[in-house]
């Protein structure tokens, strides 16, 4: 099945629930990404900002790209003019960052706050805890040039079922109690980004509007060294 068939097949299935696809598009070449466009895909996932950067040179000005890496604060200024949205914002010094290079471009960045739902210490993300402190910061209230429209989190490595399920709730409560608590009037506060090619029936199932696919549209990843900026 070609790139399109699969993108076709997955946009059927998904947005008719009215998730939307994210096609990670991390470690394939630019012709396997204006592939998916011609198909009518519009939303591409990257999780290194030099490769995000190359590809948006080359590709379609009117693609939506989500950062869903982890993301250095010294790499922000590299996708503030273009980046629809971060997924992986997980400290108060990253936001602050993108705030102030979102200033220069004269724009305001929409993000997510990736939370720590994982039962593996090489996952990132806030804790729950966290999460709130950051929302009832003084510093966090001043920013002006970031928007938090929800949060993301990733599911333990090759969990089993019940517990995949039980870490995408425990999401899901959160963004619940901090739509209550804290974004009660703002309707951009709606995303939950949690699904990927293994368990994105299951995210949807516990609340995911946005599901980030890559492997099973793009086929085994081609791993490229990204030379640094």
């Amino acid at each position: 099945m070609s790139i399109a068939d699969k993108i076709l097949k997955y946009k059927s299935e998904i947005e008719s629930d009215g998730v939307k696809l994210v096609a990670v598009s991390k470690n394939h070449p630019a012709e396997a990404v204006q592939e998916a466009y011609d198909a009518g895909q519009r939303v591409f996932g990257e999780n290194l900002v030099q490769e995000m950067v190359d590809k948006q040179a080359q590709l379609p000005p009117d693609i939506e790209w989500h950062l869903i890496g982890h993301l250095q604060t010294n790499k922000v200024k590299y996708i503030a003019p273009f980046v629809k949205l971060i997924e992986s914002v997980d400290s108060l010094k990253l936001l602050k960052e993108i705030d102030k290079q979102a200033a220069k471009n004269n724009r305001v960045i929409d993000c997510l706050l990736q939370i720590y739902i994982a039962d593996e210490d090489t996952k990132f993300g806030l804790q729950f805890d966290e999460a709130v402190e950051l929302l009832r910061a003084d510093e966090f209230a001043e920013l002006k040039h970031v928007r938090i429209i929800g949060l993301m989190g990733i599911a333990t490595n090759n969990a089993t079922e019940k517990q995949t399920q039980v870490e995408f709730n425990e999401l899901k409560v959160l963004f619940d109690g901090l739509k209550m608590s804290f974004f009660r009037k703002d309707d951009y506060f709606k995303e939950i980004s949690m699904g990927m090619s293994a368990d994105y029936k299951l995210a949807i199932e516990e609340g995911s509007t946005m599901v980030r696919i890559g492997s099973n549209i793009f086929g085994k990843r081609v791993i490229k060294h990204w030379k640094a900026e």
